[in-house]
């Protein structure tokens, strides 16, 4: 094909992921009463989501291994992963004498690299950013974040100006998706990311505000987001019934993301 002929996408590019983030709570019930990660593995499994964005996931527990029957030989976000999603990326974020946990990526496509961002201001509390780059059939490129941010409303504005760094630095025309628990109960963040012309929440896109997502039994707070950039949303959803009431004390978001055409990748 020469230079000067009009280039088309890929007949076989994946127009269209289905996106699911969820807060899945170290894999026990709220206030940790039960440990239901096998259940909150089935529910994961059934949404048939592309991407599964996670945040508090365990890699490691010494303790919790010991003294539970049914747990999992291998890390939750593997445990998780199972048959259905080929690659997984693990970002650490919080360390301890038994183990450690953060947040991770579950992709049906696969992960070209990933990187996990130190975003922790002060004080005890570890956070990160964890950012991966996929290769999906038919784009050059396409970006996912996975976001736990700070309980603290200060930390989490220097958070989201690390985050905004970030989407700076990657290509203008590339897709991404930004997902997790955003911590944001004052939506001052969101007011935040609004400021830019180029990110749009899906919720706030289709129904005017984030959803509510916290706690899970009795939603009140609009803690958790999905954000997109050189993407459009369909059919946001909260996943409000049971069992999802009962898997974490956050209830996950899922969403249709649609990747333009112009983002295709072109073959000379």
């Amino acid at each position: 094909m020469s230079s000067d002929s009009p280039r088309q996408p890929a007949p076989d590019a994946t127009r269209r992921l289905r996106v699911l983030t969820v807060n899945t709570h170290k894999g026990f019930t709220a206030l940790n009463r039960r440990f239901i990660l096998p259940e909150l593995r089935e529910a994961v499994r059934s949404t048939g989501s592309d991407l599964v964005f996670l945040q508090e996931v365990l890699g490691e527990h010494e303790r919790h291994a010991s003294r539970l029957d049914n747990w999992p030989q291998q890390s939750q976000y593997e445990f998780l992963a199972d048959s259905m999603w080929s690659d997984y990326a693990y970002g650490r974020n919080a360390v301890y004498p038994d183990g450690h946990h953060g947040n991770a990526l579950l992709s049906k496509f696969p992960i070209r690299q990933y990187r996990n961002l130190d975003v922790s201001i002060t004080g005890p509390e570890r956070r990160g950013l964890l950012h991966c780059v996929l290769d999906v059939p038919g784009h050059a490129e396409v970006h996912a974040i996975c976001v736990h941010l700070s309980l603290l409303e200060s930390h989490r504005q220097l958070q989201l100006a690390l985050l905004c760094q970030l989407l700076e630095s990657l290509p203008d025309q590339a897709p991404v998706i930004i997902a997790g628990d955003f911590n944001d109960w004052q939506l001052r963040g969101n007011t935040t990311l609004g400021r830019r012309n180029d990110l749009h929440e899906a919720f706030e896109r289709h129904h005017g505000r984030p959803a509510k997502t916290y706690p899970a039994r009795w939603p009140l707070l609009r803690l958790d987001r999905i954000y997109l950039r050189n993407a459009s949303s369909q059919r946001p959803q909260i996943l409000g019934n049971k069992p999802w009431t009962h898997l974490s004390d956050h209830l996950p978001l899922a969403v249709d993301v649609h990747l333009p055409l112009g983002a295709a990748h072109q073959n000379p």
